[in-house]
């Protein structure tokens, strides 16, 4: 989102994830569960785990709650079965939403997404309805006052694909999904520490949303995100006044 203000927008969604800081630890420990299923056990061979691994430590999660759900997941430990499913829709003002969920039980949380969409202005839409709207990649942003020129220097020799600057200075760097690690390491290596690191979906172009329908955007917002079975909710609605959560 060149051109907007990506700081004031990173804060926003920080802030309202503080919040909600006790729902963090139930999203990472299933993201560290089908992680380690589907890639195995090993933090070096599994990108993906290793990154839900230092999500959990930057959250203060336990290192044996990490190992015992990482052992769940490769059948050391018993546990539950989760799947991912992505649902797509609508909000306020036709704005796109993407909601990602883990679940052990597909009937309820489709009921559940398509109920908050109803209930609060929006509509669940088919598979691939929003997609297309968005970029899968790697999304490091860097705090105003950071040099541009070395983040750029570093990242853009690490494999990233563009850096960016906002109107407040921020510095947003863009990279492939597959050298979301290399390209972090580099960063840190050059001695520079993103206030956001991870690997997202992000929208390619906003609907700006004022007033009572950036009000309504963000209640229905809030309520999918709340929903139990929700891993993350991304779109493109720009909230005057709020910020483009993402």
């Amino acid at each position: 989102m060149a051109g907007h203000s990506k700081w004031a927008n990173i804060q926003h969604r920080k802030g309202r994830q503080d919040e909600k800081r006790g729902r963090i630890w139930t999203r990472i420990i299933r993201e560290i569960v089908v992680a380690a299923r589907q890639g195995g056990g090993d933090l070096a061979m599994n990108p993906r785990l290793r990154l839900a691994v230092d999500k959990a430590k930057a959250a203060n999660m336990p290192a044996d709650t990490i190992k015992k759900n990482v052992d769940k997941a490769t059948g050391a430990l018993e546990g539950v079965n989760y799947e991912e499913v992505r649902y797509e829709g609508y909000g306020i003002g036709g704005a796109a939403v993407i909601v990602d969920c883990m679940t052990d039980n597909r009937v309820r949380t489709v009921a559940e997404v398509r109920h908050a969409f109803s209930k609060y202005g929006g509509n669940l839409g088919t598979e691939g309805s929003v997609a297309f709207q968005f970029k899968h990649c790697g999304q490091f942003v860097f705090a105003p006052g950071t040099p541009e020129d070395k983040v750029m220097e570093a990242a853009l020799e690490a494999g990233a694909d563009d850096v960016i600057a906002d109107d407040e200075g921020a510095i947003e760097v863009l990279s492939d999904p597959l050298a979301f690690e290399p390209v972090k390491q580099a960063l840190e290596a050059a001695g520079f520490k993103p206030e956001v690191a991870e690997v997202t979906m992000r929208a390619e172009n906003s609907i700006e949303l004022s007033g009572d329908d950036a009000a309504r955007m963000q209640k229905l917002l809030d309520v999918l995100e709340d929903l139990d079975d929700t891993q993350a909710v991304f779109h493109n609605a720009e909230l005057a006044g709020l910020g483009a959560l993402q």
